[in-house]
């Protein structure tokens, strides 16, 4: 059996083997009673071991008290929006995100609708070991369901102050969408409606047999590529199953790959908004050259959306998000949110006059090469300790792993928050570059991963 995985992402495991029914109910009764019994707002995404995972949830948190207000199908954004709207104690979102489907998993948010601080985690971790106080039959949690988050959602993203929602509608955009048969078909094609796009939908069916590896990274979207060329549409996006990544296909039915839907936001919402933009230690140094141009810095935060979006909320930044294709827009709130997204994407397309591919051009261009090692648990610790020995006397930043930042180039090599694995990524001015450097990590960590 598989360890089941905890980090500020959450709580994710293998359904039905790691990931139970009776540890479900078990620590939502425990997160219920660590926000105070009070109200906690629960959405899914559509994975078929949601309805299971749902009742769980559900069964845990009336059990110690708590009001459960239901959202159903939706994405992880709409659920932390729907906690700040509803003030609510906390709230919890059933998904894995980009994760294969077999996987599932808990993310739990606080009352300020952004997901626990790691200081926050550590605390409610700390508690399960003690006992679960259960309620009397006099105190009993309800339950109730709440069927208008997603228009919520969609009308914070309209009115975002600088968005030009009648340019855009005037523009006429034609646009696929493929949403994976994930959360996304619940409110990308309504959004884009609304941004009086003509829109083709790819798997918007919430059934959660993903149609494709429901990570949306450039080998996962053939099928999106050739819908763009097809029906001579203007972008592509695609989104995770939790629609909390966004992925764009130009209009040369070529996916350009995750990091720049940040790298777009970046550039349309500061020629808006002037302030620091914040990104994890693995987004891309493109990010720097845009800063730059705009007179303002980039602030680097340790993996992880909560890192980011907390390090926004404290400088008051325009926008930031992570190179994987999350982001956050301060406007609608702070977590990574690939509806926001898109429409921002639109509005700079639609101001500019230019294709995807020319937006694109105007970016001073970098090469991240993305790897991952499975390794042995115990042997973790080890690879990392010799990784700082090796690069000894280098540039390294140890917020998050370990950094070796050189001339040009940086990598990045830490252990995965969601699944069992060492990632590395390798970032240059050149694909080979990167690849031969990457290479040469791949077989220093190699030799240790038992």
């Amino acid at each position: 059996m598989s360890e089941l995985m905890k980090s500020v992402s959450g709580v994710r495991g293998i359904f039905g083997e790691n990931l139970t029914p009776e540890l479900i109910v078990e620590l939502a009764a425990r997160f219920g009673i660590f926000q105070n019994r009070g109200k906690i707002v629960v959405g899914r995404d559509s994975r078929t071991s949601g309805p299971a995972m749902f009742h769980a949830v559900a069964a845990g948190l009336i059990s110690v008290g708590c009001e459960v207000i239901d959202l159903g199908i939706v994405s992880t954004p709409t659920v932390l929006l729907a906690v700040e709207d509803l003030k609510a104690s906390g709230g919890i979102s059933i998904t894995a995100s980009h994760n294969p489907a077999p996987w599932n998993a808990l993310k739990f948010v606080d009352n300020n609708g952004m997901f626990l601080y790691p200081e926050k985690a550590g605390q409610f971790f700390s508690t399960w070991q003690a006992s679960v106080q259960y309620s009397n039959w006099q105190n009993m949690g309800s339950l109730q369901t709440d069927n208008k988050a997603v228009a919520r959602h969609i009308s914070r993203i309209l009115n975002i102050p600088y968005l030009d929602v009648e340019l855009i509608r005037k523009a006429k955009f034609k646009v696929v969408i493929d949403s994976v048969n994930g959360a996304g078909g619940t409110i990308s094609p309504l959004l884009l409606r609304e941004l009086g796009c003509d829109v083709f939908e790819l798997n918007s069916e919430p059934s959660g047999i993903f149609a494709h590896n429901p990570e949306p990274l450039a080998e996962n979207l053939k099928q999106l590529e050739q819908a763009v060329l097809r029906n001579r549409a203007d972008i592509g996006f695609a989104t995770d199953p939790d629609v909390d990544r966004l992925a764009i296909v130009s209009e040369q039915g070529k996916a350009i790959g995750e990091e720049y839907s940040l790298l777009l936001a970046e550039k349309f919402v500061l020629s808006r908004v002037r302030g620091d933009i914040v990104t994890n230690l693995s987004s891309s140094m493109a990010s720097d050259d845009i800063a730059r141009e705009f007179g303002v810095r980039v602030q680097k935060t340790p993996i992880g959306e909560i890192n980011v979006g907390r390090r926004m909320l404290e400088i008051n930044s325009p926008i930031g998000g992570e190179g994987n294709g999350g982001i956050i827009c301060p406007p609608v709130h702070y977590t990574r949110d690939a509806p926001a997204g898109l429409a921002i994407i639109l509005n700079y397309l639609a101001e500019r006059k230019l294709p995807v591919s020319d937006l694109v051009a105007e970016i001073p261009a970098y090469y991240l090469q993305k790897e991952k090692l499975e390794v042995a648990k115990a042997n973790l610790d080890k690879i990392m300790a010799r990784a700082g020995k090796i690069y000894e006397g280098q540039r390294l930043d140890s917020t998050d792993g370990l950094k070796i930042i050189g001339d040009k180039y940086w990598i990045h090599i830490r252990k995965s928050g969601t699944e069992p694995i060492l990632r590395v990524y390798v970032e240059s001015d050149s694909a080979e570059k990167s690849a031969r450097i990457s290479e040469k990590v791949l077989e220093m960590l190699k030799a240790d991963a038992g």
